[in-house]
């Protein structure tokens, strides 16, 4: 489970800086509890995106199963995707 305040913190620690694998893991160790992906927006299916930003979209991702799935319901959610947006 995560909450709005944990979605905000990740998005606040993200800020404007360029997203990097080394951020992305500096990221992972700041927010231990929490699963996180990286990837490029445009490899993520029509979704809402839980919150968005000028260079990103972060996207709540349910682990309960054995599959990952897509969620926006926080009470399920058990990571987070970090989607990079690429200025057209």
């Amino acid at each position: 489970m995560l909450s709005s305040e944990q979605v905000q913190q990740v998005a606040d620690s993200i800020g404007d800086q360029t997203l990097t694998e080394a951020l992305i893991s500096g990221i992972r160790c700041e927010f231990p509890g929490i699963h996180f992906t990286y990837c490029m927006d445009d490899d993520i299916p029509e979704r809402e995106p839980i919150l968005s930003h000028s260079a990103f979209n972060l996207y709540l991702i349910d682990g309960r199963e054995h599959c990952l799935c897509f969620t926006n319901n926080l009470e399920h959610a058990t990571g987070i995707v970090i989607a990079e947006l690429i200025p057209d």
